[in-house]
C-alpha cells in the first residue's frame, strides 16, 4: 500500500519552500511548477512525467507570470525541488553526477527521458483529497502573485476553480490611494461611481506586497480594472520621470489603440500630495521584476 503524507506535512512543505533569495527579486519557478503539477492532477494525469512533458507548460508559465529575464530554465525548478521533500526525479546513471543545488543540464534531461513528479505520499495525499489540491493551490497564490492575477494562473495551470483567497490589507491603504488621484485611474482617468461607492477602481501595489511592497501610498496607484491586470502583468509600466510605458508584447485590435497605444509616453496623473508620488525604488523593482521589456517607443 502506498504511504499517504499528511495533509498538514504537504502544506507546511509548500508554504515553506525553499526559494533563490537576493534582495526583492521575485522566485516563482518552483510555486509555478507545483501549480501545473497540480492542475496536471486533477485531470487524471501520471505521477512521473518525462521532463520534455513537463517544459512546453512550465514554459509558458514562467514567460507569462515569472520574471522578465531574456530567457528561461524550466529545468532548474524541475531538477531543485527535489529538495523541498514534496518532488522526485529519476535520474538516470548515465546522467552526470551533481547536487540537488547545482544546475543541471537540460540537454541530459532529454536525451535520457528523465521523469519528475510528486513523491508517491504527496501524490496520493491531494489524490485522495482534492480540498488539500485547493488549500495549495491558493496558499501557492497569496504568497507570491498578486490577486489580479489568480485567476489567469489557475486556468493557465489547469485548475479548474476559483481564487478565493485576498490578502489581509490595511483599508486605509485602498481609501487613501484613491483619495490621492482624486478617486480616478492614474493611467486613463476613468472614474466612475456609483452611488457614493467607486465602480471598477483599486488600489493597485507597485511593488507588491509578496515582495515586501509596502501598504504606502507611494507604493500605490489608483487604477481602473482594466489597468490594474495590464499593470500586474507587466503589460504597462512607469520610468523614472513618471511617464506611461507600453509593452512591446502587448498587442491587440482598435481597443488596443484605444487603451494602451494611446497611453504611450504620457506622464501619469499626479496624485493631489507630492507625498503620495510613486518612489523611484518601487518604479525601478517593477520595471526589474514585473515589466516586459521593451517598450513600443524603444526603450
Amino acid at each position: 500500500m502506498t504511504e499517504i503524507a499528511d495533509a498538514e506535512e504537504v502544506l507546511r512543505r509548500v508554504t515553506g519552500l525553499g526559494l533563490w533569495r537576493r534582495g526583492a527579486e521575485r522566485a516563482p519557478h518552483k510555486p509555478l511548477l507545483i501549480l501545473l503539477a497540480l492542475g496536471r492532477l486533477s485531470q487524471g494525469g501520471k505521477r512521473l512525467c518525462p521532463y520534455e512533458d513537463w517544459e512546453p507548460g512550465l514554459r509558458q508559465l514562467l514567460e507569462e507570470f515569472g520574471t522578465p529575464r531574456r530567457s528561461v530554465h524550466p529545468e532548474y525548478p524541475f531538477w531543485r525541488l527535489q529538495n523541498d521533500q514534496l518532488w522526485e526525479v529519476e535520474a538516470d546513471g548515465r546522467m552526470t553526477r551533481r547536487s540537488l543545488g547545482a544546475d543541471v543540464l537540460k540537454s541530459e534531461l532529454v536525451k535520457f527521458r528523465i521523469r519528475g513528479g510528486f513523491t508517491a505520499p504527496v501524490y496520493e495525499a491531494f489524490r485522495r483529497d482534492p480540498q488539500l489540491v485547493r488549500q495549495a493551490a491558493q496558499a501557492l497564490l497569496l504568497g507570491h502573485f498578486p490577486a489580479s492575477l489568480h485567476e489567469e494562473i489557475l486556468c493557465a495551470a489547469g485548475l479548474d476553480f476559483e481564487s478565493t483567497v485576498r490578502r489581509s490589507r490595511l483599508r486605509s491603504f485602498r481609501d487613501e490611494v484613491l483619495a490621492a488621484y482624486g478617486h480616478s485611474c492614474a493611467f486613463c482617468g476613468y472614474d466612475v461611481r456609483m452611488g457614493s461607492a467607486d465602480l471598477g477602481l483599486d488600489a493597485a501595489h507597485i511593488m507588491w506586497h509578496q515582495a515586501k511592497g509596502p501598504d504606502l501610498t507611494a507604493n500605490g496607484l489608483a487604477c481602473c480594472t482594466l489597468h490594474h491586470r495590464a499593470l500586474d502583468r507587466g503589460a504597462i509600466g512607469l520610468s523614472d520621470e513618471l511617464t506611461i510605458l507600453v509593452s512591446a508584447h502587448a498587442y491587440g485590435g482598435l481597443r488596443f489603440d484605444e487603451h494602451f497605444v494611446s497611453l504611450m509616453g504620457r506622464p501619469l496623473r499626479r496624485p493631489n500630495l507630492a507625498s503620495s508620488l510613486p518612489k523611484q525604488e518601487y518604479l525601478e523593482w517593477h520595471r526589474r521584476e514585473v515589466f516586459r521589456p521593451p517598450s513600443r517607443d524603444g526603450g
